[in-house]
């Protein structure tokens, strides 16, 4: 699978951005779909995820629950992930990656280690 991550920008604090993770190849409802984002000057770190089964779980990371929503829509090999009060320290470039298969658990789709693919990254600047 080729992801394509897109829908970055720069907005102030308070508003809301959308993200689309885009996907090409085959068996597209078969992949967890994560986004990880990295600041300036720091590492990587877990943003959400959602499983790949039926009856889908998500995931996010403390800094963003309640204000991030991750969601996909099979039939568009897309996966969203919709932002609402971002914040300067939501500053950074957004990549997202798939997983094939796996179980699904937070512990698993957290670490970067466990996916399979990754998208190129899109930057997202929040100013003040």
């Amino acid at each position: 699978v080729q992801l394509q991550a897109s829908g970055g920008g720069v907005v102030q604090a308070g508003d809301s951005l959308r993200l689309s993770c885009a996907a090409s190849g085959p068996s597209f409802s078969s992949y967890s779909i994560g986004w990880f984002r990295q600041p300036p000057g720091k590492e990587r770190e877990f943003v959400s995820a959602v499983t790949w089964y039926y009856g889908l779980a998500s995931h996010y990371g403390d800094s963003v629950k309640g204000r991030f929503f991750i969601y996909r829509d099979n039939d568009k090999n897309t996966v969203y992930l919709k932002m609402d009060s971002l914040k300067p320290e939501d500053t950074a470039v957004y990549y997202c990656a798939a997983k094939r298969g796996g179980k699904g658990w937070y512990g698993e789709l957290s670490r970067s280690e466990e996916y399979d693919a990754w998208g190129q990254g899109t930057l997202v600047t929040v100013s003040s």
